[in-house]
């Protein structure tokens, strides 16, 4: 599914925040539970430390901090949004939704609130899903959060998806603007290929003797994703009809650096205009692309004008891009 935003229409980012846990897990620290060493993670993935929630802590507890600083940057309260949606494969429990429970706790008491589950590109569905519903005019304000606990899911005795992931979770606020903001969005879907990337035993699907830990076959996945992000990067702005010398600030999904040198090798982007932050967040799902705007925003390179590039891929396995035209002047709170 690919589209270019409405004529006429003109709706961008207003704000953004974003949270991490404040355990800092090193690669030395996974020695005590597999076998590897800080070498051997840094060269496979580029990867030094990850940030990893405490017992008490859930999605929510992660995600309400980063909600209330996007809704601060954009000048805007709880009240005043309309439309809350949670992109995540970790909410706080299957229901009540953690979209409710965000929405309750922030204020937004006439607010739809749902999660959605994309895997790592559920941040990218997200917005696409928030732009489509205020484009349509369901919706006038909405608040969409990108965030995952993965370290609750996964195989603490299994190097290779241990040393891969992190929790953390961004928020960005989207509201009608004077000039147009984003540009196209560009999504998809290959269920052939689920069971590379998957949680089985976790929903209503009977197994026998499920883990209920992250499964992935490391190899079909790396060869998904090098391919998938040059090529919904590619498709969506051709769609919008942009070239990547027209890209200012590429944003990917923050998933392995050899995954992101091979994409950007690939769509030629120079590496200044590339962000980059696995190596201090390391796989944070949902969470990975929103954490990656503020750090640009931190940077300074979410100047007014300039035009960012978003791509993520994830289990599903899906994939989604978004263009977007940068229109105010923000660092995360």
């Amino acid at each position: 599914m690919i589209g270019a935003a409405k004529d006429g229409i003109a709706i961008s980012i207003t704000g953004l925040g974003c949270k991490v846990p404040d355990r800092v897990v090193t690669n030395d620290d996974l020695k005590q539970y597999v076998d590897t060493t800080d070498e051997w993670i840094r060269e496979r993935t580029g990867i030094r430390e990850r940030r990893m929630a405490s017992r008490d802590e859930a999605l929510s507890d992660i995600a309400l901090p980063a909600s209330r600083d996007a809704l601060e940057q954009a000048g805007v309260e709880g009240k005043d949004i309309d439309l809350l949606i949670v992109a995540t494969v970790t909410p706080d429990m299957s229901f009540p939704s953690t979209g409710a429970i965000l929405a309750d706790k922030l204020g937004a008491v006439d607010a739809a609130a749902y999660d959605l589950s994309a895997g790592c590109t559920g941040f990218m569905y997200a917005l696409a899903q928030a732009y489509g519903m205020l484009a349509g005019g369901l919706a006038k304000r909405a608040l969409v959060v990108g965030g995952d606990l993965l370290s609750r899911i996964l195989d603490w005795e299994d190097r290779s998806t241990l040393v891969l992931f992190g929790d953390g979770a961004g928020a960005v606020v989207i509201e009608a603007v004077p000039e147009r903001g984003f540009l196209g969005f560009e999504l998809g879907a290959d269920g052939a290929g689920g069971a590379s990337l998957w949680l089985p035993g976790s929903g209503s699907r009977i197994f026998d003797e499920p883990e209920r830990f992250v499964k992935m076959n490391g190899r079909e996945v790396f060869k998904f994703a090098t391919r998938i992000l040059v090529q919904s990067a590619q498709n969506v702005m051709e769609r919008c009809g942009v070239t990547i010398d027209d890209i200012d600030v590429y944003v990917p999904h923050q998933a392995n650096m050899r995954i992101i040198d091979h994409a950007t090798r690939k769509l030629g982007v120079p590496s200044e205009k590339v962000v980059i932050n696995v190596d201090r967040y390391g796989n944070t799902s949902s969470g990975s692309i929103p954490l990656a705007l503020a750090d640009a925003a931190q940077d300074g390179r979410l100047k007014p004008g300039k035009l960012v590039l978003m791509t993520g891929m994830g289990a599903g396995l899906t994939w989604g891009s978004a263009l977007i035209r940068w229109t105010k002047e923000m660092t995360p709170a």
